[in-house]
């Protein structure tokens, strides 16, 4: 498989489990942004990188953490690993 089927493939299952948690998401595929994911909310706004084995580098979480976004958002970054069936989640 290579890498941009995998990247999809793992996009799906962080889409399919913010919506179960209540969230219209959006995939942002083809805008090559910085949130692969952003998910809206009753009371919030979720903001999701969607990563295959690590967590980004700090000079790539620090420019996420920077990112400019209304006060109600909240900054995740879903890490799938190998036969795992849930994300590792880190907020930023």
């Amino acid at each position: 498989m290579n890498a941009k089927a995998k990247g999809t493939r793992l996009e799906h299952r962080s889409r399919a489990l913010l919506e179960a948690a209540g969230y219209r998401v959006t995939r942002a595929a083809g805008s090559l942004g910085e949130w692969d994911l952003i998910g809206i909310g009753r009371t919030d706004v979720v903001l999701c990188q969607v990563k295959s084995r690590d967590f980004p580098g700090p000079l790539e979480r620090a420019a996420l953490a920077e990112s400019v976004c209304p006060p109600n958002t909240r900054k995740l970054l879903h890490r799938w690993r190998r036969r795992q069936r849930q994300p590792d989640v880190m907020e930023l």
